[in-house]
């Protein structure tokens, strides 16, 4: 299967996914109008949707609705916006640049990019909750408790408490304290999506794991590709500041191994993670095409 198979399939489900967004988070006219516009500009337009086609690919495995699988891409769109709001505050890693523009405290002012990113954690767990997301409420609570277990305390909130505490200590983290500070901070997100199309699907369990695992080393290897772009990256390129990390003397297994063993860890992960996809044939195809997407990648 050509690599443009998976451009275009890339770019037909973020335009889709967009729509689903606008469709969720209509413009307002009456007071709160700020707060919605601020919502749909960190949410609605640029960034690649990785997570949102992992769900929609992962729901393809199982025949879910396609517009099911888009609300939730939406809603999980919806929670890693609100991170990024977050994670660009003067109070995080004061960023000016995300996706190309501004970022939403720079275009609005801090208090509504807070609150932005406050209201999108909260719409999204209302979207899953939704009967048109899923006529079985059981599937509907899997999915606000997966979701939010990827986005708590033991996920994307506690991986970046702990960014923040090791750029404080100043202190070197070995591979492993790496390890786990990215699959919080990144890989419980991803592993997610992943695994939400079998959820929405009522998999059995053995191909609810095998999406979930493939998610894992997917998350781990995006990581990986994201440091060596923050080393190696213009802004233009990545749509953001780069070199930042090693400025702010962050941990990354970049920092820690070098460019080249890194690249060899993330192409050991990419590997590992379409082995988790050999019992779904040839309806995976864009989901291996996707391992090597996050490793050759230039934003």
């Amino acid at each position: 299967m050509p690599a443009a198979t998976l451009t275009a399939a890339m770019a037909q489900a973020a335009y889709e996914i967009d729509e689903a967004l606008k469709m969720l988070l209509p413009p307002e006219e009456g007071p709160e109008a700020p707060l919605f516009a601020a919502m749909r500009y960190a949410c609605i337009g640029g960034g690649k949707r990785l997570r949102g086609f992992l769900v929609l690919e992962g729901a393809r495995q199982f025949g879910v609705a396609r517009s099911a699988a888009l609300r939730v891409a939406a809603a999980i769109e919806m929670v890693h916006a609100y991170s990024l709001v977050h994670d660009d505050l003067p109070a995080m890693d004061d960023d000016d640049l995300r996706r190309g523009k501004p970022t939403v405290h720079k275009a609005f002012d801090e208090a509504t990019a807070i609150l932005a990113g406050d209201a999108l954690q909260s719409h999204a767990f209302t979207v899953l909750a939704e009967e048109d997301t899923h006529s079985d409420p059981g599937v509907r609570a899997e999915l606000v408790r997966c979701l939010s277990k990827a986005a708590g305390p033991r996920g994307m909130c506690g991986g970046q408490m702990l960014d923040m505490l090791a750029e404080a200590a100043n202190a070197p983290l070995d591979e492993v304290a790496i390890g786990r500070l990215q699959t919080l901070k990144t890989g419980k997100l991803i592993e997610f999506s992943a695994e939400a199309g079998a959820v929405l699907g009522k998999a059995p369990a053995a191909l609810r794991h095998a999406l979930l695992a493939y998610g894992r080393d997917l998350g781990a290897a995006f990581q990986i590709a994201d440091d060596i772009l923050d080393a190696t990256a213009t802004a233009e390129e990545a749509g953001k500041a780069t070199g930042k990390d090693a400025v702010a003397g962050k941990a990354t297994l970049v920092g820690l191994l070098g460019l080249d063993r890194a690249r060899l860890q993330a192409e050991r992960l990419v590997l590992q993670s379409k082995g988790h996809l050999d019992g779904f044939g040839e309806r995976a195809d864009l989901l291996r095409m996707l391992s090597d997407f996050v490793i050759e990648r230039r934003s």
